[in-house]
């Protein structure tokens, strides 16, 4: 893997959808990028510290949240005089988003007062009364046509079908929930799937005409939902609960085909390989070498990296009981992440937050287990392949293919990944620390995966 120098950044960094270009918040500057040469290409200013930015579909404009203001400011890559500046008075803004056809921005105000579709075409708006959520309830249609909004009136959660054409209300139905948490289409754009806030174990599956297709609810007692992911391919619906369980359910009947448990204790027989991250202190020759005192007690004061060992089983997990007297519990799924071919699943629960489960959902059972040192903070499939890459706050990267799991050190001082994300070819990886970031040029996986840790 080669790596860039680090770059400085104070918020969001992100991929433009075509993979040219990287949009960087540089405190109330937004740096635009090339992916290949990192050349600025584009400097923004906006009026105040950008929160939040987004790239449109087609990769022409970038909208940047100033949430302190509150204010949206919109800019265009091809027409760099072209400005655009959303503004909702009292109403305030608490969050923003593209339309699909990249021409429309869709803000929400605070309090959920109203959520307003804004043109970037002829400066019309709508306005939707009483959304339910500031950044979710909004989901569309994979081909862009259609957008469902989850509003609430009179105590009762509703979806509202809108068409993105002409931004017309086409339909609104009730839906049986106690307290809405969220929505999403199915990539084939012919069922959605509605679930309940933790307190009510509920997932609702609906047709676009608003029947209710199937009620499922595994358990009554206890916190009960706490995400929920469709595969790529539209098949299987995940649900991770506070119960530590995933359950996978099937797109033809709606019912439960896999209930995968998160057990702190691993024992045979069992198919997964079980990788440990341990420590791997530097052996370096330095008998022939003449070398400063300072770079010696450097090395002495634990220059180390680190390497995956594979454990014997059986083995005992690191699992953390959260307190009872307290909200929130870090307990459940709380990250679970689809392979693009839907063949593996990736899940944390919250209670072992070191542990990374991998599982295949051809065979139905546990293809591999990761115990890192530190907690996971962020996982990301690779966009054309079987490839996970992972980062724990430390300064080196994780992946893990089919064929096994290696670690990858950045040769960057003091440079700690707290996030990363992918490229949409997969070519590319940026790795974000608090204060910078830099990118990473990945080789492409054998179709064999087979996977040398020397890379």
């Amino acid at each position: 893997m080669e790596f860039t120098e680090s770059y400085k950044q104070t918020g969001p960094c992100c991929f433009s959808p075509n993979s040219r270009f990287i949009a960087v918040a540089v405190d109330y500057r937004l740096v635009i990028r090339d992916t290949l040469s990192f050349k600025v290409v584009q400097l923004f200013s906006c009026l105040d510290k950008i929160s939040y930015i987004e790239w449109a579909v087609d990769s022409e404009y970038i909208l940047c949240g100033l949430y302190k203001r509150p204010m949206i400011q919109a800019w265009s890559l091809t027409q760099p005089e072209w400005t655009c500046k959303i503004d909702e008075g009292p109403a305030g803004i608490s969050y923003a988003r593209w339309s699909p056809d990249s021409r429309h921005i869709l803000t929400t105000s605070d309090f959920q007062l109203r959520l307003t579709v804004w043109s970037l075409v002829n400066t019309a708006c709508v306005h939707v009364q009483w959304p339910k959520h500031g950044s979710k309830g909004v989901s569309f249609t994979q081909d862009g046509k259609f957008a469902a909004i989850c509003t609430r009136r009179d105590c009762k959660d509703y979806v509202n079908l809108l068409s993105c054409h002409s931004w017309e209300i086409m339909g609104v139905f009730a839906v049986d929930t106690l307290d809405l948490a969220d929505i999403e289409w199915s990539p084939d754009d012919s069922a959605i799937v509605i679930w309940d806030s933790p307190l009510e174990y509920k997932v609702l599956i609906y047709s676009p005409d608003g029947r209710c297709l199937f009620k499922y609810q595994a358990y009554e007692s206890g916190l009960g939902v706490k995400s929920v992911s469709w595969s790529p391919c539209g098949q299987f619906l995940a649900v991770g609960s506070y119960d530590q369980m995933l359950r996978v359910l099937n797109h033809l009947t709606w019912k439960t085909f896999a209930e995968f448990t998160h057990l702190s204790t691993v024992r045979g027989p069992c198919c997964a390989a079980l990788f440990k991250e341990v420590d791997e202190p530097l052996q370096l020759d330095m008998s022939e070498l003449c070398l400063s005192d300072d770079f010696i007690q450097n090395k002495n004061e634990g220059h180390f990296g680190v390497r995956y060992e594979v454990m014997e089983l059986p083995v005992t997990l690191p699992f953390q009981k959260p307190p009872a007297d307290k909200p929130n519990p870090k307990q459940g799924i709380g990250l679970m992440s689809w392979s693009n071919d839907s063949q593996y699943i990736c899940t944390r629960n919250d209670s072992m937050p070191t542990i990374l489960w991998i599982w295949d959902i051809r065979h139905l059972e546990i293809a591999a287990i990761l115990v890192q040192k530190y907690p996971i903070r962020a996982v990301a499939w690779d966009p054309t392949c079987a490839r996970l890459v992972l980062c724990t706050g430390s300064s080196h990267l994780y992946m893990w293919t089919p064929s096994g799991a290696y670690c990858v050190n950045i040769p960057l001082p003091q440079f700690t990944i707290t996030d990363l994300k992918w490229n949409s070819d997969g070519s590319c990886l940026l790795l974000k620390d608090k204060e910078s970031f830099c990118c990473a040029a990945v080789p492409v996986l054998p179709e064999s995966s087979e996977y040398s840790s020397d890379e």
